[in-house]
């Protein structure tokens, strides 16, 4: 990987494209450190520090913002509404016939189906900074804080407007720079700002674990802890390399003179083809009880339940229910986006065929019983690497925000392998000399 950066460097086009990239990086990295007009930024840091690692519901969102939700920052949404809004127009593809007409128009529908993701984006992201401006608010934000009610000093309606409006143009804004990397960078802008936003949690939470640490003056337990992080990377890297290549054969077809097909290819089904969308799609489950709890400030029977069991990610009930819920929606996002009849139907229309398999539904059959055996193993590795944190490091002082968890893990690695392969591939295209020099 880092020879592939080093050669990338040394070409010019490639080396003003990373440069591009660090630039946008840096802004976006700038942004998340200025706070929202309104704010108490004393109140807010000295609420941060009372709060340590421990991060309540909204670890999940702060960390896809690298840490400004919590700072109510500029860009404390980050990259969160549009994520939502990607996975909803997804969904939405399946169900709506306009959406799934537009999909297959190619790059109009495409273009078509983004500009309705942005949209989207804008609405949810007016919708979360409200959210978030009412906990702030409320005090909500960093439970047990003495100060955590004068976070936002002056509570009037003009201040709260402004607040939102000023979260939500930093939404717009962190999508137009994720727009410029895609465009004039390398890799995907979005899926870069994402990893830039959770790998710079990652000193800090080292850092704490060192610090609540007993053995060696916490060196002990950050040593430990940083061994483990290794082999979860390499597990992860293992597993998101690994799939199923299904042969598939062309029959050769005469066109006039012109001979086509006899080529034999194949169909990759990774492992883990539903990648993080499980987990985060868990994740946001699981808080919408312990929200409600959260805000309607109940003392009833089932809010107390809900506490003991749901909100508290150390308990039992949460843990088998998260690792199920897990598994449930690999198998459902997988059925969503890969359709075994559709592919059967353009390997008949174009004269393919897997060899030993009849062309048209025995294809579709066999294609759909290869893809729910593969996806058993991946959907169980996905709930066992996302709850490593809170059974395996319970003990160093990790929770569910830890930098090695599965959320964090599988995006850093996934978005490391797309770009890596990204830069290769456009090395060897400007790098191929041929057979004639």
């Amino acid at each position: 990987m880092l020879t592939a950066f080093a050669r990338a460097f040394k070409t010019p086009d490639l080396r003003k494209k990373l440069l591009f990239t660090l630039g946008i990086i840096v802004v976006y990295r700038i942004g998340t450190n200025v706070p929202v007009p309104g704010v108490d930024y004393r109140n807010v840091q000295t609420c941060i520090d009372a709060a340590q690692a421990n991060q309540g519901l909204f670890g999940l969102v702060n960390m896809f913002s690298g840490g400004a939700l919590l700072q109510i920052t500029v860009f404390a949404l980050g990259i969160m509404p549009y994520i939502t809004a990607s996975i909803i127009l997804q969904l939405l593809t399946v169900v709506i016939p306009r959406l799934e007409a537009l999909k297959k128009e190619g790059q109009a529908g495409t273009a078509k189906i983004t500009q309705y993701t942005r949209y989207l984006t804008i609405a949810l992201a007016i919708l979360q900074g409200t959210g978030l401006v009412a906990t702030a608010r409320s005090g909500a934000l960093f439970q047990g804080c003495p100060v955590a009610s004068e976070i936002v000093p002056d509570q009037s309606m003009f201040v709260t407007i402004t607040m939102v409006i000023t979260m939500t143009a930093g939404t717009a804004a962190v999508m137009w720079l994720g727009e410029l990397i895609t465009d004039r960078g390398i890799g995907n802008g979005m899926s870069m700002l994402m990893f830039i936003s959770i790998a710079a949690t990652f000193p800090s939470a080292l850092w704490a674990i060192k610090e609540q640490g007993t053995l060696a003056d916490g060196w002990i337990e950050f040593g430990t802890v940083l061994i483990v992080g290794l082999a979860m990377v390499g597990l992860v890297v293992f597993v998101e390399q690994a799939q199923r290549r299904i042969p598939v054969q062309y029959a050769k077809r005469m066109i006039g003179r012109r001979s086509y097909g006899g080529t034999s290819t194949y169909i990759p089904l990774k492992v883990n083809q539903a990648g993080v969308i499980p987990v985060i799609f868990a994740s946001s489950l699981l808080y919408i009880p312990a929200l409600i709890v959260q805000f309607s400030s109940s003392t009833a029977g089932w809010a107390t339940w809900v506490t003991k069991n749901l909100a508290d990610t150390g308990a039992t009930a949460h843990i088998i229910l998260y690792f199920f819920l897990i598994v449930f929606f690999a198998f459902f996002y997988v059925a969503i986006t890969f359709n075994p009849e559709e592919v059967a139907d353009n390997m008949k229309k174009y004269g393919g065929f897997i060899p030993g398999i009849r062309a048209g539904r025995p294809t579709a059959e066999y294609l759909s019983y290869v893809l729910n055996r593969i996806t058993w193993p991946g959907s169980l590795y996905l709930g066992l690497i996302a709850l490593v944190p809170t059974m395996a490091l319970a003990g160093f002082g990790a929770n569910q925000n830890f930098p090695f968890g599965g959320t964090s893990i599988l995006i850093i690695v996934g978005v490391g392998l797309e770009t890596v392969r990204q830069i290769e591939s456009q090395l060897q295209q400007r790098n191929y000399e041929g057979f004639l020099r």
